[in-house]
């Protein structure tokens, strides 16, 4: 409800009678003029006109007042109104205000009491006889620190008026009084608009009076269940107060300590130290010193008792920030007797490790032993490999030399069947011994894979050009593809399992078609050989990989079954997965997973090293073996193919020393000759007696890449024994001899 400002109102009224009293002067002015003056011509008629036009001024004048007059009635009658209204609405705030059973105060902006109810005087009778004389707040404030009405102001009344005025002027919400009667107040202070100060006082004492009831209800709970669980565990437990008495035990420290029958009260910790030096035989009295101001637990371990009933003891004290200690005392007898058993048995344990060390040091000392003797072994394998692939090898290929020199005679049709036969043999021969020593020296690790970034599409062609007159012979669709993908292998190693994968499909596939499929496969590069051959029956699978094992159709068709297992043996020193996806009359797929890497810039692959110096067509070859066989082999058919031969079985022999003076165009040397000289020592030997550098080739039944790397530096084409007659007419025809 809005309340009218009296003074406003009595200020109006008032110039309004103030206005109503100058017009009514005015009015009695113009009266006494008109009835006074007189006509200066004495005409009667102007003085007629005067009076009409008088009376029409004053009939106005009378009109304003009248007007005047209603507002003047209307505003006092608002303002009586309006006086009714704030009387009314004073009454229903007082009444508002004396209905609260919270005391309320009000001050205004000079902090001057301004009202207050019966219940803020109930809570404060000291202010009863001050609250009709608008008190400052400092004033009450000063009465209750002189009365000691308070808690804080009988302990220090400067200090808590200093307090409770800086309360009243931050009036920042809520906080509370004890009072000196027992009384708990709550005083919740606001400012106003006007920059007064609002006070709700509320009387707390019941709500405090609960929560300390509440508070000691939750404090014998927590008592009860401190009780319980100390009442739960198997060490005995007991609690002082920082005065030293016992506050709280259980059980357990009453059967530890021997006091159920014994009447004993523990009550002090000296009493404690007493019974357990006294009577107990504590062995150790530190373990129950006292200590003040809190710390980290310590334990002590003791014994009490004697005798049989000596016991091991556990002590762990804690201190306690409130200045008491805890103590626990735990049996750990059957613990320490279980270590002694463990200790003995440990000592007994190590006892039968040493004897048991000593006969593994025996036994060790045999494997080793026998480790020596497989290594030796090992070593002989390899040499006996070494040796037996030159010697087995020298005379197969006098051999080959001997069947590719008939070759080129004429000959009857029967002889030539013979020969061509023989020349087969030769071949399945050179193929079965060439595979067996690559086995051999896998085995023996004689190969170890060089890797390097290599470009699979340069290998795939290699295949496209190897094998596709086979297929073509074989009536079959060989399919390659190019590819720009780069792998990290041996380059040598993954050509040999990638052969064995095509030359085996081609073999083993009567008709259909033998295709090499490339596709990536997270990361990896999967390269597959795939078939329409006989395929292959599931309990098969692992046994082809094994060494002579050949399955099903496969049998009838010509082939040693040593292809597969150079390949699981190249594939595992590699670390590259193989994968084998077949069923039979289905065909087989053959796979290889290699590690992809970036592409790098095109480098050519060298071919075959050429001679340093081009002999011109035709000529004198001069051909150093240290095998007569080999010689008459080589002798027959290079003088086929139209050739003057002249062999030596030493360079220092006289026949070799008298060619060199003839001028020969080539150099054929075996690398393996007498007193341990290589074949490119002879044929350095042979240009330097020349003094010239003559066109020069060594064959050897040495396949080492080291052989293979040193030649190759020497710039010396190398051809391995058996030596095929196609391989040396090809090259002796790059080297112009032919």
């Amino acid at each position: 409800m809005a309340l009218t400002d009296p003074p406003a109102r009595d200020d109006e009224a008032a110039r309004l009678r103030r206005r109503v009293a100058q017009l009514e002067k005015i009015n009695a002015a113009l009266m006494d003029r008109v009835e006074r003056s007189t006509d200066m011509q004495g005409g009667a008629f102007s003085m007629f006109e005067t009076a009409i036009s008088l009376d029409a001024m004053v009939r106005d004048r009378t009109g304003a007042l009248e007007v005047a007059l209603e507002r003047l009635n209307a505003a006092n009658a608002e303002l009586g109104a309006a006086h009714a209204a704030a009387t009314a609405a004073r009454v229903m705030l007082r009444d508002a205000i004396e209905s609260l059973s919270d005391g309320f105060a009000l001050f205004d902006a000079e902090d001057r009491m301004v009202l207050c109810n019966r219940a803020y005087l109930k809570i404060f009778p000291n202010f009863e006889e001050m609250s009709e004389d608008a008190p400052e707040f400092a004033e009450l404030a000063s009465r209750l620190a002189q009365s000691g009405a308070t808690m804080g102001s009988r302990m220090a009344p400067e200090r808590w008026f200093k307090d409770r005025m800086a309360q009243h002027r931050r009036a920042e919400g809520a906080h509370v009084q004890a009072l000196a009667d027992g009384r708990w107040i709550q005083i919740n202070e606001l400012r106003t608009s006007d920059g007064g100060t609002v006070g709700i006082y509320t009387d707390i004492t019941t709500v405090k009076a609960e929560d300390a009831r509440q508070r000691a209800r939750e404090l014998a709970e927590r008592n009860l269940a401190l009780q319980a669980t100390l009442d739960t565990l198997s060490e005995g437990v007991c609690l002082f107060d920082a005065q030293r008495q016992l506050q709280a035990w259980n059980e357990g420290v009453l059967t530890v300590l021997a006091l159920v029958d014994e009447g004993w009260r523990i009550d002090t910790h000296d009493a404690l130290t007493r019974w357990c030096i006294e009577h107990r035989g504590l062995d150790r009295p530190e373990a129950l010193d006292w200590r003040d101001g809190g710390g980290a637990r310590v334990a002590t371990n003791c014994t009490m008792g004697a005798g049989d009933a000596q016991r091991h003891f556990t002590v762990r004290s804690v201190s306690l920030k409130n200045g008491g200690m805890v103590f626990t005392f735990d049996d750990v007898t059957d613990h320490v007797q279980f270590e002694r058993s463990l200790t003995e048995t440990a000592e007994t344990l190590e006892r039968r490790v040493a004897e048991r060390t000593a006969e593994l040091v025996e036994v060790n000392l045999q494997l080793v032993d026998a480790k020596n003797e497989a290594e030796t072994a090992n070593r002989s394998k390899t040499s006996f490999i070494a040796a037996a692939s030159h010697d087995l090898l020298q005379p197969l290929n006098a051999a080959r030399l001997f069947v590719s020199a008939m070759d080129g005679h004429p000959m009857p049709e029967r002889p030539r069947s013979l020969v061509k036969q023989a020349s087969t043999a030769l071949d399945s021969v050179e193929d079965l011994l060439e595979a067996l020593f690559e086995i051999s020296r896998l085995d023996a690790g004689a190969i170890q894979p060089e890797f390097a970034d290599l470009s699979l599409g340069a290998i795939l062609s290699a295949l496209r050009v190897e094998f596709g007159p086979l297929a073509l012979a074989g009536g079959l669709d060989f399919t390659v593809p190019d590819t720009p993908l780069w792998v990290r292998s041996d380059p040598r190693l993954l050509r040999r399992v990638l052969q064995n994968f095509v030359s085996n499909a081609i073999r083993y596939t009567e008709q259909g078609s033998v295709n090499v499929e490339v596709a990536q496969d997270d990361g990896d590069v999967v390269v597959t050989v795939r078939d329409t051959g006989p395929g292959i029956a599931e309990a098969d699978r692992a046994e082809i990989f094994e060494e002579f094992r050949r399955v099903g159709k496969t049998q009838k068709i010509p082939g040693k079954g040593l292809g597969l297992a150079i390949v699981r043996r190249v594939t595992t020193m590699l670390g590259h997965a193989i994968d084998l996806d077949t069923a039979p009359s289905r065909g087989a797929a053959f796979s290889i997973r290699l590690p992809r890497v970036e592409a790098m810039a095109a480098v050519e692959e060298a071919g075959p090293a050429a001679a340093p110096a081009r002999a011109g067509s035709g000529g004198m070859v001069l051909v150093i073996d240290n095998d007569p066989g080999i010689l008459s082999g080589m002798e027959a058919l290079l003088e086929n193919w139209g050739l003057d031969v002249v062999t030596a079985n030493d360079p220092s022999d006289a026949a070799a020393i008298a060619a060199l003076e003839q001028g020969p165009a080539m150099l054929i040397v075996d690398y393996h000759l007498d007193d341990r000289l290589t074949g490119d020592r002879a044929v350095a030997m042979l240009r330097e007696r020349a003094g010239r550098v003559i066109p020069a080739m060594v064959i050897t039944a040495d396949r080492g890449p080291e052989t293979k790397a040193q030649l190759a530096g020497l710039s010396l084409p190398v051809l391995n024994k058996p030596v095929k007659p196609a391989q040396l007419r090809a090259l002796l025809r790059q080297m112009d001899v032919l």
